[in-house]
């Protein structure tokens, strides 16, 4: 049976020739982007409900995500300061030290830690998605930059649930907007998703190292008959997901591409301020009893 900790790699699954612009004019990316709106079409809201993902292809120019990617490289090159365990390395939980080493580079919430980034252009458009996905009252509950370093095929980021992840709330509705900074590719290690699994009850998660005071990050077992579809995105191009389906991704064996995300996740108004009340920030600096009273260690 595959393991949280061997990603399967069946073939590569190439962008939705559906939201192929040389196949469909009408779908042209820059078409689409309408100031701080993108345009979210039919077939993008039935199979976000059908799969519990969707690729949105060229959600940002070129020219913003040369804005987007100077200020992320501010992060990585540790010239934005990030609180204690926010800045980790994903797969080990290490902190504190040289990330010149670490597999998966993670932050959390840059925009609480570079206040200028807040009410950006991928901010606002992510919002407008969300809503057109998720219907009225979403907001931002938090953010935050995963980059894989080129030539480590221990990048790997473990089978979940995002809802794992969190507290238990009556209003669950989520869209995860996933930023490709550079191109994501099966080598570099793209997103993977199992479509249809938000349709089920969040599966049991652990602690990827026993102890979350040692690695926050959580990790359950494939089953024999899951079949994780990869999908490659270009820079510029999201994914979005909502709480429940299953994801992960692979390593990086890219010898010389980094695979930089940048996530925007929105919820409910009312969610966020649930989260809030009880001290749940999706920081990993998030009090000990808060962080272990989340979905998946009680399924």
């Amino acid at each position: 049976m595959p393991s949280s900790t061997s990603p399967s790699t069946p073939p590569s699954d190439h962008p939705d020739p559906a939201l192929d612009p040389a196949l469909d004019p009408a779908l042209d990316p820059a078409a689409r982007r309408q100031g701080d709106r993108y345009v979210v079409t039919p077939a993008d809201v039935e199979a976000f409900r059908r799969d519990g993902y969707v690729h949105l292809p060229g959600v940002m120019s070129d020219e913003e995500m040369a804005e987007i990617e100077a200020v992320y490289d501010q992060f990585l090159r540790g010239e934005i300061t990030v609180e204690g365990k926010d800045f980790n390395d994903m797969t080990t939980g290490e902190h504190g030290t040289d990330p010149s080493g670490y597999a998966v580079v993670n932050v959390m919430l840059p925009r609480r830690y570079f206040p200028a980034w807040q009410d950006n252009p991928f901010e606002r458009r992510a919002r407008s998605i969300a809503e057109q996905l998720c219907g009225e009252g979403m907001t931002i509950d938090f953010d935050q930059l995963l980059a894989k370093s080129p030539g480590r095929p221990d990048a790997v980021f473990h089978w979940h649930q995002d809802q794992a992840y969190w507290i238990d709330t009556d209003d669950r509705r989520t869209a995860t907007c996933w930023l490709a900074v550079d191109d994501s590719t099966l080598e570099n290690g793209c997103m993977q998703f199992l479509p249809g699994s938000h349709r089920e009850p969040v599966r049991p998660h652990r602690p990827l190292h026993g102890d979350r005071s040692a690695s926050h990050t959580l990790v359950t077992d494939l089953r024999p008959d899951d079949v994780m579809r990869p999908v490659e995105i270009r820079r510029g191009d999201i994914t979005v997901h909502n709480e429940g389906v299953l994801h992960g991704s692979g390593g990086n064996t890219s010898a010389s591409s980094y695979r930089r995300a940048y996530i925007v996740a929105l919820r409910s108004e009312s969610t966020v301020a649930e989260e809030r009340r009880r001290g749940f920030t999706h920081s990993h600096n998030d009090a000990g009893e808060v962080l272990d009273d989340v979905d998946g260690l009680h399924a």
